[in-house]
């Protein structure tokens, strides 16, 4: 009988990959045990800020966390997330559940590797068609966005894409910027330039003895290279907006407006408190409805923090990402959310192991979550405009809201081809009701754009002192809300506007 001689494998080797690299994160996607979602389940060895990263790859895939629960002692790292996609709908595309398995799932061997080939990748291709990243924050004022996108327009810079929040008078901004004449990138020198010329605008109406925390040298504007993978255009839309978590938090937006003295107190009340309309009292008591306490563990060492508040989509990865970049861990958690209501636990200790001992402490992290929350939250109206994308658009733009009392609260610039396509939150300046007049100032102006009203808030007129008939108005006619007015004003426009 003829002898086979086998090679030997020694059985630790095939236990070698995960000895060096980590065992794989086990990703089981379920649909059966719930009618209503997906259930997520995913195992991992932990590490610090693991947690953000899942959450961030859900968040990113556009689904809807209701509840999670998250355990992550002894090094190991087990969550459970009920979600739902974009429609409301269980996961069931298989392409988006293998889109989840590679983004959460991957190895750190395949991450490691894959790492590796994008930064050959990148450090050999050219990056001729990118443009740059910069980074703006500061006290707010209104119209500075408007201020902001003339400076870009005078200094001959096409803003490819760009995303900025305001709130309690302070203004984060990231801004993908390029050459006018030749759509390339900017070089150091004239970057240069324009960081200098965009800082004096900044610091425009900054007075030297108001002696609020953001300070002169909290006006800034940087070229920024803290994106993942080159930024925007490697990265995710996530990455942005925990950038603009971190501007806000770097100009102490969680303390509150400035204090008003000075020429710089332009708003007449803080930037996230001014009423759309009269119905203040009513958005008061929304506002108040946001609660974060924190409470001491002492048996295990951990603080507890409990936020409950509306429920809107995003809301996870808010809380989370401050916590992550306040440099906290978090152990365990509970998330969840009935009938428009969230409620959220952490069990958490600093990155130095201590829970949080001293109040002074415990009211920076309350204020803090409260501020992640109400940021995303914009009062005012939200206008959606698609043009023909050019050099100065957005200049103009802006100029027509700030020349008919509009501030921007809020903004998302994008450009999809040859067309621009902005999303703007905007209020009126005094708090009043919006002018839907400038509609027509911008038709003319500007040529054809299409133009749509989304998230309207209702126009309810304050009472004026001696006027007991409940609807602000002298006459007692009846208000229509935005979305009406504004669609009248495009239905009898629309077609009467000459293609220049």
């Amino acid at each position: 009988m003829a002898k086979f001689c086998w090679p030997y494998f020694d059985p630790d080797f095939d236990g070698l990959s995960e000895r060096v690299y980590g065992p794989v994160c086990r990703v089981t996607i379920d649909n059966e045990s719930s009618d209503e979602c997906t259930v997520l389940k995913i195992d991992s060895v932990n590490k610090q800020g693991l947690l953000l990263e899942v959450v961030q790859a859900l968040t990113d895939m556009n689904l809807t966390i209701l509840k999670s629960y998250i355990s992550s002692d002894a090094g190991w790292f087990m969550d459970v997330f009920h979600v739902k996609d974009g429609s409301g709908n269980k996961v069931t595309d298989q392409n988006v559940i293998n889109y989840i398995q590679k983004a959460i799932g991957a190895n750190k061997e395949a991450m490691v590797k894959a790492r590796a080939r994008n930064t050959k990748f990148l450090e050999s291709k050219t990056s001729a068609h990118e443009p740059t990243a910069i980074e703006m924050r500061g006290k707010d004022r209104p119209g500075l966005f408007s201020e902001i996108s003339a400076a870009l327009a005078d200094l001959h810079i096409n803003v490819v894409e760009a995303h900025a929040w305001s709130h309690n008078a302070r203004l984060a901004c990231v801004a993908y910027i390029s050459d006018q004449s030749t759509s390339s990138p900017i070089d150091d020198h004239r970057l240069a330039t324009i960081e200098d010329h965009l800082t004096t605008v900044l610091r425009a109406t900054t007075s030297q003895n108001t002696g609020d925390d953001v300070c002169t040298n909290q006006q800034e504007v940087k070229h920024f290279a803290g994106l993942p993978d080159h930024g925007r255009w490697e990265g995710t839309m996530t990455d942005v907006e925990r950038r603009l978590h971190q501007l806000m938090l770097s100009v102490r937006d969680f303390d509150g407006p400035p204090s008003a003295s000075g020429p710089s107190s332009s708003w007449p009340r803080s930037t996230a408190n001014i009423p759309l309309g009269g119905h203040d009292d009513e958005e008061e008591r929304e506002k108040k409805e946001c609660q974060v306490r924190i409470e001491s563990c002492d048996e295990k060492g951990y603080s507890i923090v409990t936020v409950s508040c509306k429920d809107r989509r995003r809301l996870m990865f808010d809380t989370v990402c401050t916590l992550t970049d306040l440099q906290y861990v978090i152990f365990h958690a509970s998330v969840d959310s009935d009938e428009g209501y969230a409620f959220q636990e952490y069990f958490i200790r600093h990155v130095d192991g201590c829970a949080l001992n001293t109040e002074g402490e415990k009211e920076r992290v309350i204020k803090c979550l409260e501020a992640a929350i109400e940021r995303r939250v914009c009062e005012g109206i939200r206008l959606e405009l698609r043009a023909t994308n050019r050099v100065g658009l957005l200049s103009d733009i802006t100029r027509v809201l700030r020349e008919n009392g509009l501030a921007v609260v809020r903004a998302d610039i994008a450009t999809q081809g040859e067309n621009a396509v902005n999303a703007f939150y905007v209020r009126d300046m005094s708090g009043n009701d919006v002018d839907m007049e400038f509609i027509k100032t911008m038709k003319r102006e500007m040529g054809p754009i299409d133009l749509d009203v989304k998230n309207e808030t209702p126009i309810i007129r304050r009472t004026s002192p001696g006027n007991g008939n409940g609807n602000g108005s002298g006459n007692g006619r009846p208000r229509f809300s935005v979305g009406d007015i504004l669609r009248s004003h495009v239905e009898r426009l629309s077609h009467n506007i000459a293609i220049g």
